[in-house]
């Protein structure tokens, strides 16, 4: 009898008990992925990075801030970027960075994702302003690295590291893209003439070693001649030669020629 009578009073104590565990248990109790951590604060205060498992808190005492340490894509907007010379450019690129130290990126900035970006476009257009368009265009890799420095350098006391960099486009007027056009075409035409001027440089030399040669050996001279009519006498061709002996005219030329004093 004195146990019935005693279990309507516990039951109203373990009722409230109750309720109150299943409030304060998911508050005391965190469970972190491999890949995430838990900057813990008990009032106010600092106590560290945690994770990753289970994690026990205290409730209404601790605080925690979840933070993801996998890479983080953020694409940069649309930069209109002056080069140094003077050409007008719009470029984007891609950043890709990672939380190395949850405590500094809690802590030392207020939101880590927005000062990066910000970052990122603000050292875009200062490098991009003080390169030319033909390294723009040319040296990308040059640039992407310059750029993943910067940043990862001015990031670096935010607990943030930047693993890579991306010019992604350059977009340029139509009327630079023209202008590049003609240039183009003109630096084909150059190579054209000098390609040309070399092959009729080597052909005079070798004219100049065949006429030395013939020079030498008179019946050089003659067969040449022959194989000359030979080519110009092919079928379906009209035209009638009648090769001459080269030592006829040599002995009329001699006959011709004014005694020697």
């Amino acid at each position: 009898m004195e146990l019935l009578e005693a279990f309507p009073r516990l039951l109203s104590w373990a009722v409230p008990i109750i309720i109150l565990a299943i409030i304060i248990f998911p508050q005391a109790i965190r469970i972190l992925r491999e890949y995430e951590r838990g900057v813990i604060f008990r009032l106010g205060k600092l106590l560290g990075a945690k994770g990753p498992g289970v994690i026990v808190l205290i409730p209404i005492v601790d605080r925690m801030v979840r933070m993801d340490l996998r890479v983080v894509t953020i694409s940069v907007e649309r930069q209109e970027v002056m080069t140094r010379d003077n050409v007008p450019v719009t470029v984007d690129a891609v950043v890709y960075f990672r939380v190395v130290d949850p405590q500094a990126a809690v802590v030392k900035v207020e939101n880590f994702l927005k000062a990066t970006s910000l970052m990122s476009q603000t050292t875009l257009r200062s490098v991009l302003g003080q390169a030319p368009l033909d390294d723009l265009l040319s040296q990308r890799e040059s640039i992407n690295q310059k750029l993943q420095e910067i940043i990862d350098r001015q990031t670096e006391p935010w607990g943030v590291k930047v693993t890579a960099v991306e010019v992604k486009d350059v977009a340029l007027p139509d009327t630079m893209k023209r202008a590049m056009a003609k240039q183009a075409e003109a630096e084909r035409e150059r190579r054209a003439k000098i390609v040309n001027a070399e092959g009729e440089f080597q052909a005079a030399e070798k004219m100049v070693q065949a006429a030395a040669m013939m020079s030498k050996e008179p019946i050089a001279l003659q067969l040449r001649f022959l194989q000359t009519m030979r080519e110009i006498s092919s079928e379906h061709n009209t035209t009638t030669f009648f090769p001459l002996p080269i030592d006829l005219l040599t002995a009329l030329i001699k006959k011709s020629e004014p005694p020697k004093e």
